[in-house]
């Protein structure tokens, strides 16, 4: 008992480090693993036993038989459909050739690679070799978004790292089963038909499985045939009975068809989609925190010494240094990505959770197969894990900056609210190149904003959801603009050290419209709050640009539009299109001169 909550008290104390820290909770988790497992029975164990022993081993442990194993599938079927549900189609609109290519070209570069060099350097079979380069083939969410949160990047570059560690941790998983069904079958007869045979089948009936579990459970939620206190339990079972079914008819299809069903969920109209991402991330954050401990505490001392050689590190630099750089420019070769954009990317491939789970457990099933050189397979996948993980948790700020990648002014905005005025300015901003994001919890105006072609993400300034989101990464400028001036407060508290760097703004009450000492943070000026904004919008639903001669002119229409209740000033251009928002005090905009243009909303002004 002690031992098991020992293993979950750890757990969260991992998180909370790498929440502390900013760095990807992986790291922390392996360590722990490290230190209570081999580390403990090496030196820290009176009678070299380990404090944690996973497995049974006839007087301690926790899993018998192979009980580690299906633990850790199911609990990576989990976190792969969790991540499956927030994929976005839309997201992916111009940069689809790219990531497609990193998936497919890059990852058969880093298969081959990796396997011919752990093939040279370590001696390994080739069929080995080869399964150690299908397991590092995979990135991963849970090591990305967190060394990526903070450090402002273009969103080309933010969006190509999180799909990729998204899409590939099935790709990757895939090919290591590929590869462990070579090494399984037994004498070289029908070796090729039989492995491309299974193959086959995961993809048939992973997909399938996925595909129709997804719009059967869709569905049922719908209709309201599942009661709202069942619904995320329900949701889990379905999630397993998928994993098991699939498995069933196809073994190891069963992570595919979880992605795939997440993907097909995520992209749907489950109107209870939020609810379940909430549910599924807490989850999943239980289930990395056991997982690793576990995993990590199942490696054996002298596992570990199998590393302590020159070769580990050539291994090592080869993967990081040679091989991930090849991948990316031969799979972002023609596209629109600058040549520092795609030395950032190369720098960034942290390897996470589905390599270290994958390789524990096909590690161990050789080894018990009597493979010889299966030893080398999980202590060799962990070190690259654990490599990758704090190198690039320690150098992506700097090499970001090194390479010009780093935004140094965030020009993107977060609108709070996306209702009618919202969505007119938003389009506005967006059709003159700035970065938009809408935000509501109002599903219908979420709706509305995404077929204007706009970025909207349905969520509600009092959860945590957008502080994960690496794609907010140039966001500088947060605009409050709902109907609630005690919501536009909070969002202005809450948000402006993480989205408004580069200015803060919220529209004014009705009390402060006429207050000579209106709030600076007030938007476009001091007479128009909520009420009047949506009025204006109403009546005269276009924004308009007046071209200025001087600050003076400026000032006079600022006069004119006070007067009028059917005008009123957003923004100001500059003569290289720069936008600047109007504040109740207009001391966003220190300079005006003759070109600039005055954006307004409302009715036309009269010259």
């Amino acid at each position: 008992m002690l031992e098991l909550a020992g293993i979950i008290i750890l757990g969260i104390l991992a998180q909370w480090v790498a929440w502390k820290f900013k760095i990807p909770a992986i790291l922390p988790l392996i360590l722990i693993g490290l230190l209570v497992g081999p580390i403990a029975a090496e030196y820290l164990s009176s009678d070299g036993s380990k404090w944690i022993e996973p497995v049974w081993d006839g007087t301690k442990g926790f899993f018998p038989g192979d009980g580690l194993y299906y633990f850790v599938s199911l609990a990576i079927s989990i976190i792969l459909f969790e991540g499956g549900l927030t994929l976005k189609r839309s997201e992916i609109k111009t940069l689809g050739p790219v990531i497609t290519k990193l998936i497919t070209l890059g990852s058969t570069i880093t298969f081959f690679g990796a396997g011919i060099i752990a093939h040279v350097i370590f001696n390994l079979s080739w069929e080995l070799a080869f399964l150690f380069s299908g397991l590092i083939i995979v990135t991963g969410p849970t090591v990305i978004t967190p060394i990526l949160r903070n450090i402002p990047l273009k969103k080309d570059i933010s969006t190509v790292l999180k799909w990729e560690g998204i899409l590939i941790d099935p790709i990757g998983a895939l090919v290591a089963v590929l590869v462990f069904e070579f090494i399984s079958v037994e004498g070289d007869s029908g070796f090729t038909k039989t492995a491309l045979i299974e193959f086959g089948k995961i993809i048939l009936f992973g997909t399938t499985f996925g595909f129709t579990f997804a719009h059967a459970l869709a569905f049922v939620i719908n209709k309201k045939l599942i009661p709202h206190y069942l619904l995320n339990v329900v949701s889990l079972s379905t999630v397993l009975l998928v994993f098991v079914e699939s498995e069933v008819f196809a073994h190891e299809s069963g992570l595919l068809a979880v992605v795939v069903m997440g993907m097909v969920l995520g992209n749907g109209k489950l109107k209870n989609i939020k609810e379940l991402l909430y549910f599924k991330e807490s989850l999943s954050v239980l289930l990395i925190s056991i997982l690793f401990i576990l995993l990590a505490a199942n490696i054996d001392f002298k596992d570990l010494m199998l590393l302590y050689t020159w070769k580990t590190a050539i291994l090592f630099f080869v993967v990081v240094l040679v091989i991930r750089p090849l991948g990316v420019f031969l799979s972002t070769q023609g596209s629109k990505l600058r040549f520092n954009d795609k030395l950032f990317i190369s720098w960034v491939g942290p390897r996470g959770i589905v390599a270290a789970g994958i390789a524990s457990l096909f590690g161990s099933k050789l080894i018990k197969q009597g493979v010889d050189g299966a030893e080398y397979i999980t202590p060799l996948v962990f070190m690259i894990v654990l490599g990758t993980v704090l190198l690039n948790a320690t150098t992506a700020r700097i090499m970001a900056k090194l390479l010009g990648v780093f935004l140094k002014r965030s020009e993107g905005v977060l609108i709070v609210g996306a209702s009618h005025v919202s969505r007119l300015i938003g389009k506005y901003l967006v059709d003159n190149g700035r970065h938009v994001v809408l935000i509501d919890s109002n599903l219908n105006n979420i709706e509305l904003a995404q077929e204007e072609g706009m970025e909207a993400i349905d969520t509600d300034i009092y959860s945590d959801t957008l502080d994960d989101n690496i794609e907010l990464n140039d966001i500088g400028f947060l605009m409050a603009l709902t109907g609630s001036a005690d919501i536009n407060a909070y969002a202005i508290e809450k948000f402006r050290g993480q989205f408004g760097e580069s200015g803060y703004y919220r529209l004014i009450t009705a009390d402060e419209a006429h207050d000579p000492s209106s709030p600076p943070e007030g938007l476009f000026s001091q007479t128009d709050d909520f009420n009047s904004l949506t009025e204006v919008a109403r009546r005269h639903p276009e924004i308009h640009e007046i071209t200025l001669d001087s600050r003076a002119h400026f000032e006079e229409l600022i006069e004119k539009t006070n007067a009028d209740v059917d005008i009123i000033p957003l923004l100001v251009k500059d003569k290289k299109g720069v936008l600047e928002i109007i504040s109740s005090k207009n001391k966003a905009i220190d300079k005006i001169d003759s070109g600039y243009k005055l954006v307004y909303l409302g009715k036309p002004l009269a010259l």
